[in-house]
């Protein structure tokens, strides 16, 4: 096989080959890894970023970035308990309530940049920094807990006993993103814009429209994620959930062949992505290894993909 040959090959299924090589090491080094337990919680671990990551990738394929998903998670995790716990609003009402808040911020984000031409990085970096303290006053970064509530149990809900209900929901979400990018308009639009701005405007197309909602969308899913959290963990705690994730969503796009530079969106690779820095940290907590070295190998994996981006777009 010719050195262009594996190069096509590295480039193309990189990410899927990272993959299956963690999977053969944890079959081999990681106690009951391949338990269908241990597979049903690495995929619960890797929930928000799957679900957060959809979103990240339609942002990045316009040429974007969200870094304010993480304070994103904290508002709508402290609205949906406050109201849903202290207020005894209906499930229903305190969920809706969490993920309009969580879309406002998204559209705070969209017409900063969609119409005001802000960078991507400053406009979400304005919620990142800002969002997580609005989200601490709401319950004066009190954490709300409700373990032994009536809806504690939701969380940890098996279909069937056996199917947790995150998994469900991994599914519908990256099939609706797949979807979406490939078989719509909307899809195609992102990526036009992500491919040159200035040309999908000349086009008649609404860019600034589109660009907000593809961060209300983002937004939307970080909002869900963060529900989900809550419901597991039994508790909203506005100063940790979501701290950091932005920067697993964005290696997760990054390692799934997405552009950097936009233009080209891959909803598989990113679920691959996704499943790779899980499987990283599973890895790492299972066998006892210090968590600095799963951060390293992380970073390794990222140049490594980005490099073979940049080869690809050379």
């Amino acid at each position: 096989m010719r050195k262009e040959q594996i190069g096509d090959i590295s480039r193309k299924y990189g990410a899927l080959i990272v993959l299956v090589l963690l999977i053969v090491i944890n079959a081999v080094i990681t106690p009951n890894f391949l338990h269908i337990n241990t597979m049903w919680n690495i995929l619960i671990q890797a929930f928000s970023v799957i679900v957060i990551s959809m979103g990240m990738t339609m942002v990045i394929a316009t040429g974007g970035i969200d870094i304010s998903v993480g304070s994103t998670m904290a508002l709508a995790s402290i609205i949906f308990a406050k109201l849903l716990i202290e207020y005894q609003m209906n499930f229903v009402v305190s969920l809706f309530a969490a993920l309009f808040a969580s879309c406002i911020f998204g559209a705070f984000n969209g017409i900063l940049i969609g119409v005001f031409d802000f960078q991507p990085i400053v406009a979400s970096l304005i919620l990142m920094i800002s969002g997580r303290g609005i989200a601490q006053q709401f319950n004066n970064g009190v954490v709300i807990s409700f373990y032994g509530n009536k809806f504690s149990d939701i969380g940890t809900y098996r279909i069937g006993g056996v199917v947790p209900i995150q998994v469900v929901f991994i599914v519908l979400v990256v099939l609706v993103a797949a979807f979406l990018v490939k078989k719509t308009n909307f899809g195609l639009y992102v990526q036009a814009i992500g491919d040159n701005k200035v040309a999908s405007k000349l086009m008649g197309l609404r860019t600034a429209l589109i660009l907000i909602g593809t961060y209300v969308l983002c937004a939307f899913l970080a909002g869900l994620a963060s529900v989900f959290e809550t419901l597991r963990m039994c508790s909203a705690d506005p100063n940790n959930i979501g701290l950091n994730v932005e920067l697993d969503c964005i290696a997760a796009v990054a390692i799934g062949g997405t552009s950097m530079s936009g233009g080209r969106a891959v909803i598989w690779g990113t679920l691959v992505g996704a499943l790779v820095m899980q499987l990283i940290t599973t890895m790492m907590n299972m066998n006892n290894i210090f968590y600095a070295y799963a951060l390293v190998i992380k970073s390794v994996i990222i140049i490594i993909a980005l490099y073979l981006q940049k080869e690809k777009e050379a």
